[in-house]
């Protein structure tokens, strides 16, 4: 088979690496539900310094990151030239070990041309002549979390050889708020939320309208939220404009917090919160790993919960329509009151 073919018994170097290169792109919830395996790369190589290639909407959130020692942003070179530099400068660090969480056909072309002048870089990705190729069939419909758990068990990571739901290191957060050494800007009183709130999260893909609840059904959950006492903050991107005004148009005790909030924001407002509603978007990821309760909404014919659902300690997933269009206000309600956070 092509995996045996590859290097004869290649062997992680583990605590002796020196050089150790970690790829991740994209996107939000993807990159937020790696950081239990860059945990792990960072635990497996305590000495080594460890390089993040990602994109420059991560920067500032991977450079305050515990697992890294230095981030380089052009994963994604928009030219020939580009792509050629950044080939050289990788061959040129000699990495003792390439982790590829990316995955994608763009990084796998990376080692495919990193393998054509000398010698292949050790890999560990999706790969058939990677030495650690994660070669699974199902690989695909897994879990990002448990995906690469598996490619770091055939990468020699896991402890005698397989890891467990309870040894694998989780997605975690908590690092953020020490880091930031509590700044006033990660307190909820900074965005002017004095009471118990929570946040609402109407985000997602533009181009995929069945991902999205409709507004007019936040309006409604708004002001149920607001009648039992709590605030409900809305966050987002530019995108979310429009909808965080309409909702606020209606239902005027919310408060948008839209384009206010960055990636740090959004984990310490999610400490804090009551709880977090919002579609299968990467704030969502965020929110969960931070330890908020939630509701989760998902469309059947959009994504599998199985293998694109929040995991935190106490996250609900509605999966219960085809779209989210169909998707009633008081299934959504009864999964808030499941919660058991509202005041008394």
């Amino acid at each position: 088979m092509a995996k045996a073919e590859n290097l004869a018994s290649p062997v992680n170097p583990g605590a002796s690496a020196k050089e150790v290169l970690v790829i991740k792109l994209s996107a939000l919830g993807d990159f937020v539900l790696a950081l239990g395996a860059m945990k792990a790369v960072r635990e497996f190589h305590p000495s080594a310094r460890i390089t993040l290639l990602t994109t420059p909407f991560f920067e500032d959130f991977a450079s305050h990151c515990p697992y890294f020692d230095a981030v380089e942003t052009d994963g994604r070179p928009a030219t020939m030239k580009a792509t050629t530099a950044l080939l050289a400068r990788i061959r040129k660090a000699k990495y003792d070990i390439i982790y590829d969480f990316q995955t994608s056909g763009r990084t796998k072309n990376y080692f495919t041309a990193l393998s054509r002048t000398g010698k292949a870089p050790l890999w560990s990705g999706h790969h058939e002549k990677a030495a650690f190729f994660h070669d699974n069939p199902e690989r695909g419909s897994m879990h990002s979390i448990d995906r690469l758990a598996e490619q770091l068990a055939v990468a020699g990571l896991a402890p005698n050889g397989r890891w467990n739901v309870n040894n694998f290191p989780k997605p975690d957060l908590s690092w953020v708020r020490p880091k930031l050494r509590n700044a006033p800007r990660l307190q909820p009183e900074y965005f002017g939320l004095d009471g118990p709130y929570m946040l609402l999260i109407p985000g997602a893909s533009e181009h995929r309208e069945a991902k999205r609840w409709p507004v007019g059904n936040y309006v409604e959950l708004a002001g149920r939220i607001a009648d039992a006492g709590v605030t409900p903050a809305i966050i987002g991107s530019k995108a979310e404009g429009q909808i965080a005004h309409d909702i606020l148009k209606k239902e005027k005790r919310a408060k948008s917090l839209v384009t206010r909030t960055d990636l740090f924001q959004i984990v310490t407002l999610a400490e804090k919160a009551a709880f977090v509603v919002g579609n299968d978007t990467g704030p969502m990821h965020m929110a969960a790993i931070a330890g908020a309760p939630g509701v989760a909404l998902f469309a059947t014919t959009e994504s599998d919960p199985d293998h694109a659902a929040p995991r935190g300690p106490s996250s609900i997933i509605i999966n219960s329509a085809p779209t989210l269009a169909e998707l009633e206000v008081d299934t959504v309600w009864r999964s808030v009151l499941a919660l058991g956070v509202l005041p008394a």
